[in-house]
């Protein structure tokens, strides 16, 4: 793990009031994070932490994927969900007398991050109440989305929620025809669904063999998304 200070640019100060945290905040308070704000960087499978430490700072994913994951007694490994560039993470822990991180962060790919201190962060937010509402906004948005995700993992079945995972991919215009790759591996795709690898690939080769969908390393070709989507309608008789 590589830290580095931040550039003092004024480009710096751009993509931080971009950060929905800082978005309230006024030029003495953005100072003060972006004089303590560092750069890390981490390689391919690197841990930025571990389940069980003390936090001490959030974060701010620029590059990469990082996967939120716990292991089982057994070692098994369990995604909660792949952080994606632009997202920011671990900032709710803060709040937590004696708080420690419940999950493990690790890199997918080799992936760039920005770090900020927990301490300076709640001093700032006890000046700034405009901050402390937009928290609150984002913190129940995040509650919504984790409601959605039990329906979606206590509901559903394994074809669903894959059927649903790979529409999610498909941008709000398009033509019926969508081809995209897999920005992560597909056993942290199926850990993040819930679904052992080998039910993953499964359900893959049936939907291949369907004609809804041609997947070629990381590269998935939906023939028709229309079709595809109604899957999602059709799986309650589908065992997977």
């Amino acid at each position: 793990m590589q830290y580095q200070s931040y550039p003092d640019t004024l480009t710096t100060e751009q993509e931080l009031r971009q950060i929905y945290l800082f978005s309230c905040l006024n030029d003495q308070q953005l100072a003060r994070i972006k004089q303590s704000v560092r750069q890390i960087q981490l390689e391919d499978g690197e841990y930025l932490f571990k389940q069980g430490q003390r936090t001490e700072h959030f974060f701010m994913l620029k590059e990469g994927h990082i996967k939120l994951l716990r292991l089982s007694l057994e070692g098994a490994e369990k995604v909660f969900e792949v952080i994606l560039p632009g997202q920011t993470f671990a900032e709710a822990i803060i709040f937590l007398p004696k708080s420690i991180y419940p999950v493990s962060a690790q890199s997918i790919n080799s992936s760039v991050l920005l770090s900020f201190e927990n301490k300076i962060f709640i001093d700032i937010l006890k000046e700034s109440s405009a901050t402390c509402f937009q928290l609150m906004s984002y913190m129940s948005q995040r509650l919504r989305m984790w409601i959605n995700e039990i329906d979606n993992l206590t509901l559903q079945n394994a074809t669903h929620r894959l059927v649903n995972y790979l529409l999610y991919q498909v941008p709000g215009e398009h033509s019926n025809v969508y081809e995209f790759n897999f920005s992560i591996p597909k056993h942290v795709i199926a850990s993040r669904l819930s679904i052992k690898p080998e039910t993953f690939s499964r359900i893959l080769h049936r939907l291949n063999r369907e004609g809804l969908i041609t997947v070629k390393g990381r590269t998935v070709h939906i023939h028709n998304v229309d079709r595809l989507r109604l899957q999602t309608v059709n799986t309650d008789s589908i065992i997977e």
